[in-house]
């Protein structure tokens, strides 16, 4: 039996994720010495940012002899081995099924090396990409943009945050957040809006949640969501003995002049969501989405909403764990993000962290904070959509293949069709 379903109100429903970054470093979580090692290993990090990660975050001193007998005894090298070049080709086939299409060697390198663990050189990614994706390879050129030399003191000094628009058309609203020294994501979200101050804002308490405090500074543009994250940012930061204090730790300006935020949203596009627009785009055009219908949208959302924020989250774990290299401004050190913002002490400088106790996040959560609704949909559209897969056999998707699958399969049942 056809299904035709008309959506007037989206109601909010909650979602057991945190709005923040999985944890990927063992920085906070309870792991043995040689397990951390192992994990700064596969994330790409050298023997001396893993010895200073141990020193600094952990506590623990070794000596390079030490550091090395262990990743011996680990089996971690990346010499004198390489994965075999057939499982090398079929992960690049598959990186460029996907946003990997719009992407540079180097960033397809960091895939196959932090992501999926391979171990293959940067040549040896290069020359394969100029067999498998020659026009993309001729295509991309870089362009860059002069802007003014930035500057601030430390990590945790002050956060950018902005929204995301690329992708609102399609009903994905992208939210995020940059530490302006080490340039690490704390956060990168998307979900029906982020236009909603409750929704931002758990965003923004579930990051301090996760660090233990907040920067002294936060940065916004004046939009009417970021009303609750100044409120809470005050509250956090009331008895501050610098000049930051309460009203001080919250600035507003044009979002143009957010300038980390909105140069990181630039590097966003070339790793992912450009392949997501044009994707999307593709969809509207051969007759599958219509922009206007409600219908369609949520369809889109409950099908693609998970597979987008999975890719979000890699886009920032890579980010955070990528080189950056020298610049002219001195006051943007080279390094890790990850490397420059837990352990400030390599590039000279200190943290610096406002402490907030867990009972007053606790007390922001209940005045300021919402959940967002779960896939960016109404409670009432997942309800009848799950009702129709499991009358169906459908499962949630895994791939870009499987959700499109699902999203024609659901379109079919409610019998809606693009306009």
């Amino acid at each position: 039996m056809k299904i035709f379903f008309i959506f007037s109100v989206i109601f909010i429903q909650s979602s057991s994720l945190e709005a923040v970054i999985p944890e990927y470093l063992p920085v906070n979580q309870a792991v043995s010495r040689n397990d951390a090692i192992e994990n700064y290993f596969t994330l790409g990090f050298t023997a001396s940012e893993i010895l200073s990660f141990l020193v600094n975050v952990h506590g623990i001193r070794l000596s390079l002899r030490q550091l090395r007998r262990i990743l011996k005894n680990r089996g971690c090298t990346r010499r004198g081995q390489s994965t075999d070049m057939s499982i090398i080709v079929r992960a690049v086939e598959e990186e460029l099924r996907g946003s990997g299409s719009i992407i540079g060697y180097r960033s397809m390198h960091q895939r196959l090396t932090a992501d999926r663990q391979l171990i293959v050189t940067r040549n040896t990614v290069r020359q394969v990409l100029k067999i498998l994706d020659p026009e993309g390879v001729q295509a991309r050129s870089e362009h860059k943009l002069r802007r003014r030399n930035y500057s601030t003191k430390g990590p945790n000094y002050l956060w950018h945050i902005d929204g995301y628009d690329k992708l609102k058309p399609f009903g994905f609203c992208v939210h995020g957040a940059i530490d302006g020294y080490s340039r690490k994501i704390l956060w990168l979200e998307v979900s029906s809006s982020n236009n909603d101050p409750g929704i931002i804002t758990r965003y923004y308490l579930d990051c301090v949640r996760q660090i233990g405090g907040t920067s002294r500074v936060i940065r916004a543009d004046r939009g009417t969501e970021n009303g609750n994250i100044a409120v809470t940012q005050h509250f956090f930061r009331r008895l501050a003995g610098d000049d930051f204090r309460a009203e001080k730790s919250f600035m507003y300006g044009r979002s143009t002049a957010n300038q980390r935020i909105e140069a990181w949203w630039g590097i966003l596009r070339k790793q992912c969501s450009d392949w997501w627009i044009k994707y999307f785009k593709d969809l509207r055009d051969v007759g599958l989405f219509s922009d206007d219908d409600i219908v369609h949208r949520e369809c889109l959302k409950f099908c693609f909403m998970d597979l987008l924020q999975m890719e979000l989250h890699k886009v920032a774990r890579l980010w955070n764990t990528h080189r950056i290299r020298p610049s002219a401004n001195p006051e943007s050190p080279a390094g890790r993000p990850d490397c420059l913002y837990f352990i400030p002490q390599s590039t000279h400088t200190r943290d610096y962290l406002t402490q907030v106790g867990v009972d007053e996040v606790d007390i922001a959560e209940a005045y300021c904070a919402q959940e967002p609704p779960l896939r960016g949909c109404s409670p009432y559209f997942n309800e009848l959509a799950e009702m129709i897969m499991e009358d169906e056999g459908l499962g949630m998707p895994n791939t870009v293949e499987e959700a499109q699958d699902l999203y024609i399969a659901l379109l079919g049942k409610f019998c809606l069709p693009a306009k």
